[in-house]
């Protein structure tokens, strides 16, 4: 039988608060999986619809659930430096994973507002600077004749909206791949206080 000398309570103490603390990272990353969950199916709603009031309450909630999963995982960091945990590796961990949060959130929304406005050759015309001869009569400006220059126009701006769209999910699936990474390390040592 082996003892262990110096200081070994205070160690299974850090080790217990380790491990509670990397186990409420988890759950705070689940919250915040459904959340972006609950936003897609939200904003789906909303593009179907067009249901503005809704979808800004929905904005609104889930922005207080990232903000109120962010301050938890934000103090979880100060509490991985205190001197009784004192995991600055951990801490650090969980910044960088605050850091892709961050970045797939901004990302996501970016998505949103693509999306919403639509390719520039889909979006709906105004009629502002039509002439209107009789009340229920205009000469609308937009029917015209395209010419070739106009209509390579419209492609290369379509190409650029595309663009733009598939390098901000591509970048969306950059900061989950980081992210689930991040998290997989977590298990790791949750693995392996487990184990001791």
């Amino acid at each position: 039988m082996e003892i262990e000398c110096g200081g070994s309570s205070s160690s299974t103490v850090g080790s217990s608060r380790t491990l509670v603390l990397l186990r409420r990272l988890l759950e705070i990353q689940e919250r915040r999986a459904q959340a972006y969950a609950k936003l897609k199916r939200g904003f789906s709603e909303y593009v179907e619809t067009s249901g503005e009031a809704l979808y800004q309450k929905l904005c609104s909630e889930i922005t207080a659930e990232f903000n109120e999963c962010s301050k938890q995982v934000r103090e979880m960091e100060t509490l991985f430096l205190n001197p009784d945990v004192g995991r600055s590796d951990l801490a650090q961990l969980l910044s960088d994973i605050q850091t892709q949060e961050k970045q797939k959130l901004h990302l996501t929304v970016t998505i949103q507002v693509l999306k919403k406005a639509g390719r520039p050759s889909e979006r709906m015309l105004t009629h502002e600077n039509c002439k209107f001869k009789k009340p229920m009569q205009h000469e609308c400006v937009h029917l015209h004749e395209i010419t070739e220059a106009e209509g390579t126009e419209e492609a290369e701006a379509d190409a650029e909206f595309d663009n733009a769209l598939k390098e901000v999910i591509r970048g969306v699936q950059d900061a989950v791949t980081c992210i689930n990474e991040y998290l997989e390390d977590v298990r790791y040592e949750i693995a392996a206080l487990e184990a001791d």
